[in-house]
C-alpha cells in the first residue's frame, strides 16, 4: 500500500528566510575550509557569522517559528540550543580574554624595543611564559568545543514534529555548529606550538623575514612573532630589529581586528541566547 507523505514544501513567508540562512552557512563553509589561517580569513569569518546571527533573529522572531514551536517536544530542543549558546558565549569570552592578554604583552614589547632599554629579556620571557599557558588555556577549550560538537546532527530524524520546526531546530544547530568550527581554528591560531623560550627557531626555520608569499601562507601572525621573538636571543643571529618590530606591528593590528570581530560576535551572541529565552516564554 502507498504510504502518506509529509509535504516538505515550506510556507511561503518561511521558505525565502530559511533559504537565505542556508545560503550564508553554505559560504561560511566555503570560506573556512579555502582560507589560510591568518587574521585575515578568521576576520571574514567572524563577519560571515556575525551576520548569520542577524539572519536567524529574523528566523526566529517570525510567526511562523513562534507557532511552530510551540509545542512541549519542540521547546525541549529549543532547550537544548539554549544551554548550547552558555557554551558558546563562555568560548567566546575566553577567546577574548586571549586576545587582550596577548594584545598587551605585544604592546610591552613594542615599548621595550622601541626604548632599547634593558628590560627586553624580561618582556619576551614574560610573553612566552604567557603563549605556554595560553596553549593549555587553548586546550581545554578546545576539548570543551569538541564536546559540544559531538551533540549536534543525532536527533531530527527521529522527531515526530511538523517538517517546519524540523528546518528550524536544524539551522539552529547547523549555526552553532559552524560557530564552533570557527572557534576552533580561532583557538588554533591564537596556540602556535610553545616548547621552550628559544626552540622556535629549529623548529621555525623556513619562516625568515624575508619570507617568500608562499612561506606566509604558512604560518600565521603568532608564528611568525614568535620565531622572530626567538632570533632575538640567538648568539649569531643578526636579526633586524625593525623587522621584530614590523612583526609585532602587525600582529597588534590583527589582534585589534580580531577583538572588534569577537565584541561584535560576543554582542549577537548575547542577543540570540534573549531570543531563545523569549521562544520559551509562555
Amino acid at each position: 500500500m502507498a504510504q502518506p507523505v509529509r509535504s516538505i514544501s515550506l510556507p511561503s513567508r518561511l521558505n525565502p528566510i530559511s533559504k537565505k540562512i542556508e545560503s550564508e552557512l553554505n559560504k561560511l563553509r566555503t570560506c573556512k575550509t579555502s582560507s589560510p589561517l591568518r587574521s585575515e580569513s578568521l576576520l571574514i569569518n567572524l563577519s560571515g557569522l556575525a551576520e548569520m546571527f542577524n539572519s536567524i533573529e529574523e528566523l526566529v522572531h517570525s510567526q511562523l517559528t513562534q507557532k511552530a514551536l510551540n509545542h512541549q517536544q519542540c521547546k525541549i530542543l529549543v532547550e537544548e540550543t539554549l544551554d548550547g549558546s552558555v557554551w558558546l558565549l563562555d568560548s567566546c569570552g575566553n577567546a577574548r580574554h586571549l586576545l587582550l592578554t596577548m594584545k598587551e604583552h605585544v604592546q610591552n614589547l613594542q615599548s621595550a624595543l622601541r626604548r632599547r632599554n634593558s628590560r627586553i629579556e624580561s618582556n619576551v620571557h614574560a610573553y612566552f611564559c604567557f603563549r605556554k599557558k595560553a596553549k593549555k588555556n587553548v586546550a581545554k577549550s578546545l576539548r570543551d568545543l569538541k564536546k559540544m560538537e559531538s551533540k549536534f546532527g543525532c536527533f531530527l530524524h527521529l522527531l515526530d514534529v511538523d517538517y517546519n520546526v524540523i528546518i528550524v531546530i536544524k539551522l539552529l544547530r547547523e549555526l552553532s555548529a559552524v560557530t564552533i568550527s570557527i572557534f576552533q581554528s580561532l583557538f588554533v591560531f591564537l596556540s602556535m606550538p610553545v616548547t621552550n623560550r628559544w626552540s622556535l627557531v629549529s623548529k621555525l626555520k623556513a619562516v625568515t623575514f624575508a619570507a617568500s608569499d608562499k612561506e606566509q601562507k604558512i604560518y600565521s601572525e603568532v608564528g611568525t612573532v614568535d620565531a622572530a621573538l626567538a632570533s632575538l636571543h640567538k648568539s649569531d643571529a643578526k636579526t633586524d630589529v625593525r623587522m621584530v618590530q614590523l612583526r609585532l606591528e602587525t600582529l597588534d593590528c590583527s589582534i585589534t581586528g580580531l577583538e572588534a570581530g569577537m565584541e561584535r560576535l560576543f554582542r549577537c551572541l548575547l542577543q540570540h541566547r534573549v531570543s531563545l529565552l523569549n521562544l520559551l516564554t509562555p
